[in-house]
């Protein structure tokens, strides 16, 4: 019996053991206020130490009413400091290593699969086109389910796309194109339907701004989204503040999610506290519903059973986690997910890019002369400190914010091998490095600019007009 309860605790998370010891502790404290036998009192009280030990074993910490586990990443370097360690959240990440955030290391704390050789080929067979240098290079590099979806998809039976962005700003930054890129050659290659959620909801919740001012930022940053070029025929782009009052089955969804997920449970996995608004604690409900083909009935039939494909940054898997767990208690299939690296800041890849800071990133809005300039002062090298040393011991292409930014912008893989060995090998000066970044970005920011200028108020709306896609369901 015992064996059997340690195999049972060994099968659960953090977050589930935590909320068996508060079940438990309930437990003994109503046996003792009903002053039960003695024998049963003691029983309930060993099962509540197992209960404690067990998760001091899974999470390293003692149980403290009131307070989960957090589900956020916090991995350990190798090192006891705590300046050391990485952090990843919805919001937050950081980490004190110049080559960025450990994702092998990530993957094993997320729980999520590894993309490899063999399911970059098996996606090349299924689509017969050469695979995106983001999944060559390793830029979406953790998976769930992906084998699943590709399953499904060579026995003929449909999936859809469904990706977002948070519009916190008016402009978009460079980081905030590489989901949209990849989404986009997904779609192209998969031919599938897309829907892209403006979080606008969530952007009021968090930030110091009006539901006027949250709403006009999503239609502007759809205009960036739109200029991406995606199918106005294949793709659904809604705000939330829109779409929620206009479609029952995406309100249902939201409320299903609600009903199974405990504010326990939202308070481990997002780290929320008490004095976190009511708004903010409902949300990932919001960001799960899209997750359900029933959240868009225009599109897909009234069907519920299309799997969802989700191509994100790592950083938003928590809300997908949830998901998936939810999913099968509301007769829901779980999403798959593909998972993109960060996008640095030009001041080091310690941290993602912010859109309140103009210096840490180049804008879609951003001038060729913006551009230079940005790199030119701000882009962390690197270079050795004197041209004599650099010739003599070479560049570091692992912390090197220019050479980072071309493995996500520089589409022809012989060239960036060069530039590799160039500059690691000291041939290759900072200065002429970033020479070829400038000489990359102005171009395609100038022309991400000229389709942008194409998208009017009326192609926005027909893009975020409820309605049916080119597709049968």
């Amino acid at each position: 019996m015992a064996d059997s309860l340690n195999c049972d605790l060994k099968s659960l998370s953090p977050l589930q053991l935590f909320e068996r010891v508060t079940e438990q502790g309930e437990k003994v404290r109503a046996l003792k206020a009903g002053k039960a036998p003695k024998d049963e009192i003691d029983a309930a009280v060993r099962m509540l130490l197992s209960l404690k030990l067990s998760y001091k074993t899974t999470t390293g910490q003692d149980y403290r009413a009131g307070l989960p586990p957090k589900d956020l990443v916090v991995i350990n370097n190798g090192t006891t400091k705590e300046e050391d360690e990485d952090l990843v959240d919805p919001w937050n990440v950081q980490t004190s290593n110049a080559k960025g955030v450990d994702y092998d290391k990530l993957i094993v704390r997320f729980g999520s699969s590894k993309i490899d050789t063999d399911l970059i080929n098996r996606i090349e067979r299924a689509t017969g086109q050469k695979p995106h240098h983001f999944l060559r290079r390793g830029i979406f590099f953790s998976h769930r389910d992906m084998d699943q979806i590709l399953d499904a998809y060579e026995n003929k039976k449909s999936f859809y796309l469904y990706t977002g962005r948070g519009p916190s700003s008016q402009a978009m930054h460079v980081g905030h194109l590489i989901p949209f890129m990849f989404t986009k050659w997904l779609q192209e290659v998969f031919d599938v339907p897309l829907v892209i959620q403006l979080t606008d909801d969530e952007k009021y919740l968090w930030k110091d701004m009006t539901v006027e001012k949250a709403y006009e930022y999503a239609k502007e940053n759809a205009k960036d989204i739109i200029a991406c070029g995606f199918d106005v025929n294949k793709t659904f782009i809604f705000s939330d503040l829109d779409y929620l009052g206009a479609s029952p089955g995406f309100y249902k969804n939201i409320v299903k999610v609600q009903k199974h997920v405990t504010f326990n449970q939202v308070k481990g996995i997002f780290g929320f506290t008490d004095s976190d608004c009511i708004g903010k604690i409902s949300f990932p409900a919001i960001q799960a519903a899209p997750s359900f083909s029933s959240s868009f009935p225009q599109i897909f039939n009234g069907k519920e059973n299309i799997q969802c494909l989700i191509p994100c940054a790592i950083d938003q898997d928590p809300y997908f986690r949830m998901t998936r767990d939810v999913a099968p208690r509301i007769g829901q299939p779980k999403p798959a997910l593909l998972h993109s690296v960060f996008f640095p800041a030009l001041q080091g890849a310690q941290t993602k890019m912010s859109a309140s800071d103009p210096n840490s990133s180049i804008f879609l809005t951003d001038t060729p002369k913006q551009i230079k300039t940005k790199i030119n002062k701000h882009a962390f090298s690197g270079g050795r400190d004197t041209i004599e040393e650099h010739r003599k011991y070479g560049g570091n292409c692992d912390v090197d914010v220019s050479f980072m930014y071309l493995t996500f912008f520089l589409e022809d893989d012989d060239r960036l091998e060069q530039l590799k060995q160039a500059y690691t090998s000291g041939e290759l000066l900072t200065g002429e490095l970033k020479k070829v970044l400038i000489e990359t970005m102005q171009p395609l920011i100038a022309a991400h600019q000229e389709r942008r200028k194409q998208v009017t108020d009326e192609v926005v709306k027909q893009f975020m007009t409820p309605r049916k896609l080119a597709f049968e369901f």
